[in-house]
């Protein structure tokens, strides 16, 4: 697995912050993502959102569920634009089968993270998680203000 993350922050599209919060990230991958011309154009003006997506595998191939991506209003007039519309994942074989082996195991599930430019191909970065309690995330945000105070502590003396 790699753990790539866009080269620079002008190349990010959306992201989910949602996910990392209700989610334990086990794995991350990056996949592409099979576009419509109206849709680069709108992911080009910055109207995309993968809040709330998740990825299912059917028939053996991946598709983005829930990403929102709004038309422009110069859009043609001969298409007619769905805003969340089932999008097709680019893997190969070999991630696609550890992605089905992973969300057969219980409680795991499939998220989308990210959103970027990589050269001109839009890429969707996915990762395999599990759902968190309540409790996890509440001693997650206790760690995170525990280290905000830490470091408030230490820069002051």
């Amino acid at each position: 697995m790699s753990n790539k993350k866009p080269s620079n922050d002008n190349s990010r599209i959306a992201e989910n912050r949602k996910a990392r919060h209700e989610y334990a990230i086990e794995e991350t991958l990056e996949a592409g993502v099979v576009l419509q011309g109206w849709e680069v154009k709108s992911l080009r003006a910055g109207r995309g959102s993968i809040v709330d997506s998740y990825v299912i595998i059917k028939n053996g191939e991946a598709f983005l569920l829930n990403c929102v991506i709004s038309p422009l209003l110069s859009a043609s007039t001969h298409i007619t634009p769905e805003n969340s519309r089932t999008r097709k994942l680019l893997l190969n074989k070999k991630e696609l089968k550890r992605l089905i082996g992973a969300v057969e195991r219980k409680g795991y599930t499939i998220v989308a993270l990210t959103m970027y430019w990589k050269n001109s191909f839009v890429k969707v970065q996915i990762a395999v998680a599990k759902g968190k309690k309540l409790h996890d995330k509440r001693q997650t945000e206790k760690e995170r203000d525990w280290q905000r105070e830490k470091a408030r502590v230490l820069s002051g003396q």
